[in-house]
């Protein structure tokens, strides 16, 4: 039975999460990694990195198109983003191979499979996953991941793939990256359709805030993505002055962190808000688009 760790007088993390980590092998025991670095040690960092590597695939004409057809974004924002939060979070907390992982991983694959979507955008996605909570941890989280995490975390996320079909897996971190490189040469350019997802997840996150900040949320995101990104959606660079605020004010908030959580801990689905979902969070077979739910596979867009 995996331990289960308590907070130092309802505070301070406990060391211990650490010691087990440092055991672990990022082959054999990759989904107990995630499963710590997600539940303990980076609950909030690695969502946050996570939200952004969604916003970095609206980038690729190829993604934003599909969702700007489907209207899910622009219509029911918060709930796409629930119902894409819950699912992930399953796997990631339970293990891919669980019994709620199975069954998150199979209801994630049958939404899907109502679209055209070519392997390289899902292997595109997939990659922003990885990449993006080892890229923002070394930046703003009170610690960086170690080689052996970050290889759990690619572990981690290509047998994901595999359950997702996919093909053309890589077999290393810097043959991700590469991959990655290529895609983004490819098929990164400004277009309608990236600004208008763009925008859409903007507004989902000025609902998260009241009126006042809302002017702060687009600066904000285009501080915190490279100017690539910025072409791609037609975001101009905020002032030099913005940028380093907020690069400051994350720099900063890592400090305290070091010692104190003030995350639950460990932070699970059972104890996670969903603003979609008040009453608490819905069954995995409940979320995705409404009118998609126990309807039959049927490819199309």
């Amino acid at each position: 039975m995996p331990a289960i760790y308590k907070k130092r007088l309802g505070l301070f993390r406990n060391p211990a999460v650490q010691r087990e980590l440092s055991t672990l092998d990022p082959v054999r025991d990759h989904q107990r990694v995630v499963h710590l670095l997600t539940a303990y040690e980076f609950p909030f960092d690695i969502a946050r990195a996570l939200e952004l590597a969604l916003f970095h695939t609206y980038a690729s004409p190829r993604v934003s198109g599909l969702l700007a057809r489907t209207g899910e974004f622009e219509h029911h924002g918060q709930k796409r983003y629930d119902d894409t939060s819950r699912l992930i979070s399953e796997f990631l907390e339970s293990g891919y191979d669980s019994e709620k992982g199975l069954r998150a991983i199979a209801h994630m694959n049958k939404i899907h499979g109502h679209y055209r979507i070519d392997n390289a955008d899902f292997l595109f996605v997939l990659a922003t996953f990885v990449f993006y909570p080892i890229d923002w941890l070394r930046n703003y989280g009170w610690r960086k991941l170690t080689s052996s995490e970050e290889q759990a975390l690619f572990y981690f996320f290509r047998e994901v793939g595999r359950r997702m079909q996919l093909t053309d897996l890589p077999d290393n971190l810097a043959d991700l990256q590469t991959f990655v490189a290529e895609y983004e040469a490819r098929h990164f350019r400004f277009t309608e359709s990236n600004q208008k997802i763009a925008n859409a997840t903007v507004r989902i996150v000025q609902g998260w805030f009241p009126g006042f900040l809302h002017g702060l949320v687009q600066p904000t995101f285009a501080a915190l993505i490279s100017d690539k990104l910025r072409t791609a959606f037609g975001y101009e660079r905020p002032a030099g002055w913005f940028t380093a605020l907020v690069n400051s004010a994350l720099w900063i908030r890592k400090w305290p962190l070091r010692w104190i959580t003030f995350k639950p801990y460990p932070a699970l689905i059972a104890n996670t808000s969903f603003r979609y979902y008040p009453a608490g969070p819905p069954e995995i077979e409940a979320v995705g688009p409404t009118n998609l739910i126990d309807k039959p596979h049927s490819p199309s867009a």
